[in-house]
């Protein structure tokens, strides 16, 4: 599944360019998702010093993905990336329980920030192919997503290796584009 499949089912809704802002710790597998939406090679990939972009044009339709690395000396610059965002993609690795309080925090530090104020919200729970990934109900709930009032949020179950659940999520998302 290619993002540019995606994309061609909702090219009718919107002429216009999208920002996509794709977050989470470092090896929450952000890199990997990017890859698999833009129907890339996933070999060899290594952690994200920076960001990654990737754009997609389509029939009057342009959706840019920005990747930022999410090592913990990183997040600070993230903010630098907010403006004019259109969605809010956040990957969150469900295998490493150690760090949900981590990336709980961070996310909850996203969604204070006046320059992300009512951007929707897709978390994608990723590697749910591994054996121990917690359930994207068990994520949403150790995230608190319920308490978020302000904006459309959703959480989906993926594997980005295996390209499992990524279409609903992007689904999701093109509803979304549609309500704007």
């Amino acid at each position: 599944m290619g993002l540019l499949a995606v994309l061609r089912r909702f090219r009718s809704s919107s002429s216009k360019e999208l920002r996509i802002l794709l977050l989470g710790l470092d090896n929450a597998g952000k890199t990997t998702l990017l890859k698999k939406l833009a129907s890339e090679d996933i070999s060899h990939i290594t952690p994200t010093q920076g960001f990654n972009i990737k754009s997609v044009q389509t029939e009057g339709f342009k959706l840019n993905v920005w990747d930022i690395g999410g090592q913990r000396k990183l997040r600070p610059y993230w903010r630098n990336y907010f403006e004019n965002t259109d969605f809010l993609i956040y990957v969150v690795d469900s295998s490493d329980r150690k760090r949900l309080q981590e990336t709980g925090y961070e996310l909850n530090e996203l969604l204070t920030d006046d320059k992300l104020n009512g951007v929707p919200i897709l978390v994608f729970a990723n590697k749910q192919d591994l054996m121990h990934a917690a359930s994207a109900a068990e994520i949403a709930h150790s995230l608190n997503l319920h308490l978020i009032k302000d904006r459309p949020w959703q959480i989906q179950a993926c594997s980005a290796v295996l390209a499992e659940g990524i279409k609903e999520g992007m689904e999701w998302i093109s509803q979304n584009i549609k309500k704007k």
